[in-house]
């Protein structure tokens, strides 16, 4: 395949690493770019020199979210199953489609890391986050609950709840802290800590190394979580019928920006934040 939204590279011995290249629209995740990203993983997946890949941003970002500007009904990277929900449902099997890959994937993740970017974040076996990233699920307060409902598995019942209440962002410290992510590091050594764990991943030879990485999903999955998210993409699509999300559509329709502010500038974050301009 010939990639145009992201780039690929083997960025050392066992190693491939996946950037997100859309820096100028903060690398959202359009499903153009969703095709190249599952066509690059399964690839590596299948490449007996590959052992660990590694998904980043380019730019001032890992991601913010999915493309709202474009068709995410039209052209997905894989087929599920049409009629009410397919969209959360389409991005739940995702996710499980990362999980059940023999080989660990990592999220590298810099700045902004916003509602469907925390969904790809999480999908990974590792995640180390920039010290200073912003890490959090803004959508909830103008259409729904996440479409992969992952915050109750990864960060506990209260935080889990902060974070749906109000829509507020984690530094990466607190990421680490909550459970979201591995390790925080200064953003200007978050590549090489990356690269460091990776390599020290790659030292176990693939066909031991995919049966450890199962031993832990199937202890989450013996807990419930695929039944879990799976159930929770019917109360997203629920959300999307409410007033609220209604009105929140129809601003959205006649212009994005505007709409985006309007929902969070009683908040004063993301984009209503100076700093964040």
């Amino acid at each position: 395949m010939d990639y145009q939204k992201i780039i690929v590279d083997n960025p050392g011995p066992h190693l491939k690493r996946i950037t997100l290249n859309r820096p100028e629209k903060r690398n959202p995740l359009s499903n153009e770019l969703r095709t190249e990203l599952f066509h690059a993983l399964e690839t590596g997946d299948q490449d007996p020199e590959v052992r660990v890949m590694i998904i980043r941003g380019a730019g001032p970002c890992f991601s913010a979210g999915y493309d709202l500007q474009s068709n995410v009904a039209a052209d997905q990277p894989f087929y599920t199953a049409g009629g009410l929900a397919n969209w959360p449902r389409h991005v739940v099997e995702g996710f499980f489609k990362i999980w059940d890959l023999a080989k660990p994937v990592i999220a590298q993740v810099h700045g902004y890391c916003l509602a469907g970017g925390t969904e790809l974040a999480t999908a990974c076996d590792l995640v180390y986050v920039a010290e200073d990233a912003k890490i959090g699920y803004p959508v909830v307060r103008s259409i729904s609950p996440p479409d992969n409902q992952f915050y109750p598995w990864v960060v506990g019942l209260r935080r889990a709840m902060e974070m749906m209440l109000t829509g507020d962002h984690m530094s990466g410290i607190e990421a680490a802290e909550s459970g979201f992510a591995n390790r925080a590091y200064a953003e200007g050594d978050l590549e090489d800590e990356v690269l460091r764990i990776a390599e020290r991943v790659a030292m176990t030879p693939t066909d031991l190394q995919q049966i450890n990485k199962r031993a832990v999903h199937r202890q989450m999955d013996a807990m419930g979580i695929r039944a879990g998210i799976r159930a929770g993409t019917e109360m997203q699509q629920l959300a999307t019928y409410t007033e609220t999300t209604q009105a929140h559509l129809a601003d959205m329709r006649k212009g994005l920006t505007q709409a985006l502010s309007k929902r969070d500038e009683a908040f004063g974050d993301y984009r209503t934040s100076d700093k964040d301009k």
